[in-house]
């Protein structure tokens, strides 16, 4: 979860910084759902690795990797609404957002003009038919899958 979810962003990232393709409001809400998935897979993990000297704390680590499984579904969910909304299923925001501004009021009108105007129901890159968000949201799915999966079965005990 925590190597989906960073290439995930660095993914998203990417997309902004080197094509140029800036996020909606959308997008931002699955970037903070990766972010939360990454942080607690690697709180998980660093507890995994403490749980090895303290098998009190195991029960934490799997309470954990459940948050992160969540996080990660979270995204998944937020993934399909977004793609709906490009594919026209369903109606997606309604409102603009731009980030708080400072100053007075003709550098303020300035800086709202200059902001990139951003929608959630267009679709600016695709894959063989399938959005960005379409492919996090396939991505995501078959990772919540797979973590489920693993975290469900019974350990092999090696003797």
């Amino acid at each position: 979860m925590l190597v989906g979810s960073l290439a995930l962003l660095a993914g998203a990232f990417g997309f902004e910084h080197i094509a140029g393709l800036n996020p909606c409001e959308m997008c931002w809400w699955q970037r903070w759902a990766l972010m939360a998935t990454a942080f607690f897979a690697a709180d998980a993990l660093v507890l995994g690795v403490v749980a090895r000297r303290k098998p009190a704390i195991a029960a934490a680590v799997t309470a954990t990797a459940w948050v992160a499984v969540l996080a990660l579904a979270c995204n998944a969910g937020l993934a399909l609404y977004h793609a709906g909304v490009e594919l026209k299923w369903w109606q997606g925001l309604t409102r603009c957002t731009a980030p708080p501004l400072a100053g007075d009021a003709a550098t303020m009108m300035a800086d709202i003009l200059a902001q990139p105007l951003v929608r959630c129901d267009a679709i600016p890159w695709q894959m063989f038919g399938v959005s960005m968000a379409g492919w996090n949201f396939v991505i995501s799915f078959l990772l919540v899958g797979a973590a489920s999966w693993l975290m469900l079965k019974p350990p092999k005990i090696v003797r």
